[in-house]
């Protein structure tokens, strides 16, 4: 089996893993109420997805 010949140092070990870290998920805002919510998904609070209503909210504080 091989062993390193030399000892990785904290540089090198961090720049090979810089990649690895996380990242914030894009965010989007519903032109209709306003609310925070992911991309490409109906809103929850009101319900509409590209200014059509898909899901029936009980209490739609959007309008």
């Amino acid at each position: 089996m091989a062993v390193p010949f030399r000892r990785t140092s904290k540089t090198k070990k961090r720049m090979r893993r810089t990649h690895l870290k996380k990242e914030v998920g894009a965010l989007t805002t519903c032109p209709k109420c306003g609310a925070t919510l992911r991309p490409h998904r109906a809103c929850t609070k009101c319900g509409y997805y590209k200014g059509e209503e898909v899901i029936k909210v009980e209490n739609s504080d959007a309008e």
